[in-house]
């Protein structure tokens, strides 16, 4: 007898298994998911969106309605009912010189509020990392409070400040050799009258721009920097390949704004021009009021407002179609 034939075999435990479950009650089956997680949002959000129906919808249905009809005086008292007129409205404004004078001009005053608004409040923010806390603080009670001011008192300063008689602006430019500035009318022209509107309208959009890029630039990581710099960049360098990468959400979305309301500019110019602003000083917003108000044809300035919508609808898609890039990269 061998050894392999005397040696007893080693028997393997078997496996354990896991203890049974507690039994279904009887007739039970598995539970639907819950989907009321998905209504949840809805809900919360059921009454922003009835107050934007009410406070935005109704008007914007009006103000399409009104612009395909005839609409004047006599409709407004009730003397005559309204009157379909398909799109005559619009091929009349379309077909107006006076009205592609005022879009240029608009755009150019648009796009001149912006890239000032934009440099100036990116200067300002670069700034602002580079001082003291006290000074920091000092700065930022004043843009508050500028930011804060009521566009008509802010419009009524500027109107005294540019004032041909009495103004400051013209004293001071006068102290300076050669200069004569003494009765100087800004608004004499279109050109000059703009331009004072325009450093009203950036005065009163840089605090916002300048408050929103510090608070953006406190996320731009310092080691990046740090590191950019020890690889020879500069000052010019470190914010070009640097921060402006990282502000790009920012800047896109403040640029964006910017083009919103510097289209939408109407206070600034009906004030400045005492409620009646010259041809030269029209812009889509006041050019709109006037056809409606003044001229009363409600018809064609709801038509010019709207082809104002639908413009600015096509800046909103540049700036959705921008952050979806920027979403995507990231």
């Amino acid at each position: 007898m061998s050894a392999a034939d005397t040696t007893t075999p080693t028997k393997v435990p078997p496996p354990r298994q896991a203890p049974p479950g507690p039994p279904a009650a009887a007739g039970s089956a598995p539970g639907p998911k819950r989907s009321g997680g998905a209504a949840v949002p809805w809900a919360l959000l059921a009454p922003c969106l009835l107050v934007l129906a009410v406070v935005l919808g109704y008007p914007l249905v009006r103000l399409v309605t009104l612009s395909f009809q005839k609409f004047g005086q006599s409709q407004l008292w009730g003397f005559q009912p309204a009157e379909s007129v398909g799109f005559d409205n619009f091929a009349k404004v379309l077909g107006d010189g006076e009205f592609w004078t005022v879009v240029v001009r608009t755009v150019v005053f648009a796009a001149a509020c912006v890239v000032f608004t934009m440099v100036i409040g990116m200067l300002i923010a670069l700034l602002l990392q580079r001082v003291s806390g006290w000074v920091k603080t000092l700065i930022n009670i004043a843009l508050v409070a500028s930011w804060g001011m009521p566009i008509i008192v802010a419009t009524t300063v500027f109107k005294w400040l540019f004032d041909s008689d009495y103004g400051i602006f013209n004293a001071l430019l006068s102290k300076l050799p050669g200069v004569d500035m003494i009765g100087h009318n800004w608004f004499a022209s279109g050109p000059e009258g703009l331009a004072v509107i325009t450093l009203l309208v950036v005065w009163g959009a840089v605090p916002f721009v300048v408050i929103t890029l510090s608070a953006g630039l406190t996320q731009v990581p310092k080691e990046l920097e740090e590191a950019a710099r020890l690889d020879g960049a500069g000052a010019w360098g470190v914010f070009r390949y640097v921060t402006l990468p990282i502000l790009k959400p920012i800047v896109v979305m403040l640029t964006t704004l910017s083009v919103i309301w510097d289209m939408g500019v109407f206070p600034q110019v009906f004030v400045m021009r005492n409620g009646h602003p010259e041809a030269e000083f029209q812009l889509l917003t006041t050019y709109s009021y006037d056809r409606a108000f003044v001229v009363n044809d409600y018809a064609q300035g709801s038509a010019i407002a709207l082809l104002t919508v639908l413009l600015l609808l096509g800046v909103i898609g540049v700036y959705m179609r921008q952050m979806l890039k920027i979403g995507e990269v990231e």
